[in-house]
């Protein structure tokens, strides 16, 4: 082995090939991902529509649509302890009575 007695890689090469799949992998992965934030902020628009900043819906109405409650971008947990989860500028909190109250941020 010609070079540092701690390197990684065999060659240049193996160590391009290496880089070039993991990127791909992870642009992947985000793409995926991204795909999915846009499909639930789509969701979420839909109800809310453009004039209205809160909603009240029964979950199995947003459920049909196939939102994924496990996507959203951010969170936020209110002086009364309620966590709303965001998907970009609309965020969404459940109640305990299968009803979901969604809100628009201006």
């Amino acid at each position: 082995m010609l070079g540092r007695s701690d390197k990684i890689f065999c060659s240049v090469t193996c160590k391009n090939y290496y880089h070039t799949n993991l990127r791909k992998a992870s642009s992947s992965a985000a793409e995926q991902i991204n795909e999915y934030l846009k499909r639930n902020h789509g969701i979420l628009l839909e109800f809310i529509g453009k004039n209205k900043t809160q909603i009240k819906i029964k979950r199995t109405q947003i459920e049909q649509k196939k939102f994924r409650f496990k996507y959203h971008t951010h969170f936020h947990i209110n002086s009364k302890g309620k966590m709303f989860y965001y998907v970009y500028d609309i965020a969404w909190m459940e109640f305990s009575d299968d009803e979901i109250l969604i809100i628009k941020r201006k």
